[in-house]
């Protein structure tokens, strides 16, 4: 027998495929353990441990006939219930059911599911289904998590009638057809009298690329129906259903996940359980189980799993907290924005890191529209009124290499109050610092990661360096960051002090004694931005001026660390040194830096793990630099770490920079 009992099962040699579709399936033989075969009539079966076929497809007849003629076991693949980001071909799946005995949509026949539905539960294997059926409310996932939330208005009282396609090879083997959804409709009418009865549509039936069940003309003369149109998500539809009617749609199963009363008019694999109201009888092997034993069954032991970052296979939390987190980043802006200024370099950055939002780019502030909402970078003025203003920047933990290099970034913040540098008004990173209240499981997190960047010697561009040693006998060493002049994070930052020549010597005047390092920003020592008035003269205030040496390990090696706005002050308190703020960034005012002109909005004492918990964890968004989906900023950490030790601007790009740079303007 062929366990199917966790992702590290394989198989005992190398698998016959007929079907294209499966060999093209991206990361197959990880979640399958084995390697697959292109079958022909040439291939020697004695190479091959079984066949493997999608389901009761027609496309699969052929490999059940090879497997049938040379006594091979037949191995039956279909997709997860908690499969991927978007529709079939264009999101590859990140589950797989893999059954040697039936399929889990068969009910003639017992499958692998069944098995497993029988098995008792340890009480740890309880308290995991339950966690996971929390996780799975919590994060507001389907089987596809591509589209927005249903938006229109929903009656007080309503029953969900969920319709398919016909054809649906689940509804031949599950004990439907198409008269199945007139009955099922019927009887939403009669058993529920008081209530509307919204009818759900397939997506493809909106999408006219198949016909649905329901002939919702033939109930015309029933003013409590009313049809869906609108395709969109279906978690708020489930959750305020009073009740959900199915044939044998997968949403029959999820409508049990969010404790809703479930009607079944044919036999999907959650039927028959005692869990349902079913219009037909189930198979003689099922039995009565409840629901965690169901959810164990169906969602973590059944199908595999494949990591998205590592392409590896994993357990269903992992991918039940990745879709969770795409959901959650999808939902938070408006459905439709325009954006305006946006260069051609920048333009498909904001598409991934606005994934879920439709973005309509203008050129000229004439082309702005009243009644949409507008996406401006960084602190650039609005030209109108609107409805919204969201503001686009770097996040803190960017990228390998400069952003006037036009390294890709993996992090963005997007701010509909303000922007975290500018400090003449609050932005949603102040105003998450000045009244969150940070939960104890959030705080343990940033404690993780602060740890780990540190140790990393992570910071925000990452570029190559050398060390650099305290010189012998100093007592108090005090590195000076310098900052691009022009930058807007000087001219909304900064207060009396406003340029580097002049951070220099405030520096030197309450320092007389230390040994000062200067470093200059990589934009300026590379020469893709301007030097500051007088910053060629910094030895006159400094002992020292270094240029290539990295960030982190300046850093590890001070005592303390002098900055106008520069965000090398924030990674200097995740280190734990003393911070001397002559500006106004973003962590000053919060009780962990030395203050010299603090703004007068904040005032809360902070620790460094609440920094780290709104600066690096809520604030920004990550976006996978090759997947193009959102990542947690733990994944972008392990990214930067393999960056770097990768050239991520290729020597070409370097000699044409000028010219992308003016592309990119």
């Amino acid at each position: 027998m062929i366990g199917v009992d966790s992702p590290s099962s394989s198989f005992a040699g190398p698998l016959a495929v007929f079907s294209r579709g499966i060999l093209r399936t991206p990361g197959i033989e990880s979640l399958l353990g084995a390697t697959l075969i292109p079958a022909n009539r040439f291939l020697d079966p004695a190479r091959v441990a079984a066949v493997v076929g999608w389901g009761r497809r027609a496309s699969s007849l052929r490999a059940r006939a090879y497997a049938s003629r040379h006594a091979k076991p037949f191995i039956a693949l279909e997709d997860g219930f908690l499969r991927s980001l978007g529709l079939g071909g264009a999101s590859a799946p990140l589950s797989v059911v893999v059954d040697d005995l039936g399929i889990y949509y068969d009910a003639t026949l017992p499958c692998r599911l069944d098995r497993l539905c029988d098995e008792p539960l340890q009480s740890l294997d309880v308290e995991r289904s339950l966690r996971f059926i929390h996780a799975w409310r919590q994060g507001r996932v389907s089987k596809y998590n591509h589209l927005p939330e249903f938006s229109s208005a929903l009656p007080e009282d309503y029953v969900l009638v969920v319709d398919q396609t016909r054809g649906d090879a689940s509804l031949q083997w599950g004990g439907a057809d198409a008269t199945t959804f007139d009955r099922m409709l019927r009887s939403a009418l009669e058993q529920y009298p008081g209530s509307r009865v919204l009818v759900k549509t397939h997506p493809d039936v909106l999408a006219g690329k198949a016909k649905g069940c329901i002939d919702i003309a033939a109930f015309a003369d029933q003013p409590r129906v009313e049809l869906l149109a609108e395709n969109a998500h279906p978690v708020r539809l489930l959750e305020h259903a009073r009740a959900v009617f199915v044939a044998t749609s997968q949403m029959g199963f999820e409508a049990l996940l969010r404790g809703r009363p479930v009607h079944c008019f044919g036999m999907p694999f959650y039927a028959g359980r005692g869990l349902t109201r079913d219009a037909v009888p189930a198979p003689p092997w099922r039995q009565a189980i409840d629901l965690p034993r169901l959810v164990h069954a169906a969602l973590l032991r059944y199908p595999r799993y494949l990591d998205p970052v590592t392409a590896m296979p994993c357990e269903a939390e992992r991918v039940l907290e990745h879709l969770s987190l795409q959901r959650r980043l999808r939902a938070e802006l408006p459905p439709v924005v325009e954006a305006l200024g946006f260069s051609a370099w920048k333009r498909p950055l904001l598409r991934d890191f606005m994934a879920g939002t439709e973005l309509v780019f203008r050129r000229r502030v004439a082309q702005v529209g009243a009644d949409r909402p507008l996406v401006l970078w960084g602190a650039s003025p609005a030209p109108r009124q609107s409805p919204r203003v969201l503001r686009v920047e770097d996040g803190f933990l960017r990228s390998v290499g400069l952003g006037a290099e036009l390294a890709r970034p993996l992090s963005w913040v997007i701010d509909d109050e303000g922007i975290y540098y500018d400090a003449t008004r609050p932005s949603a990173l102040e105003n998450m610092l000045r009244e969150r209240d940070f939960e104890p499981d959030l705080l343990e997190r940033a404690g993780r990661l602060r740890e780990h960047i540190v140790a990393s010697g992570i910071g925000k561009y990452n570029l190559a360096g050398s060390g650099w040693s305290r010189p012998a006998g100093v007592a108090r060493v005090v590195l000076v960051v310098g900052q691009v002049e022009s930058d807007a994070a000087v001219a909304l930052g900064a207060t009396a002090v406003r340029d580097n020549a002049s951070l220099l010597a405030a520096t030197r005047e309450r320092c007389p004694d230390a040994w000062i390092v200067y470093k200059p920003h990589p934009d300026v020592v590379r020469g893709l931005r301007k030097l500051g008035a007088n910053e060629n003269k910094a030895l006159r205030d400094a002992d020292e001026v270094v240029y290539t040496v990295s960030m982190a390990a300046m850093l590890d090696a001070v005592d303390e660390v002098h900055v106008i706005s520069s965000l090398a002050g924030f990674e200097a308190l995740l280190r734990e040194k003393k911070v001397v703020c002559h500006g106004r960034p973003f962590y000053a005012g919060w009780g962990l830096t030395e203050d010299l002109d603090p703004p007068a909005r904040r005032g809360r004492q902070l620790s460094v793990e609440q920094l780290v918990a709104a600066a690096l964890i809520l604030y920004p968004r990550y976006v996978h630099p090759r997947g193009r989906f959102f990542m947690s900023p733990e994944e972008a950490v392990e990214e930067l770490l393999g960056w770097r030790s990768k050239p991520l601007i290729p020597l070409w790009r370097r000699w044409l920079l000028p010219l992308l740079r003016l592309r990119a303007r």
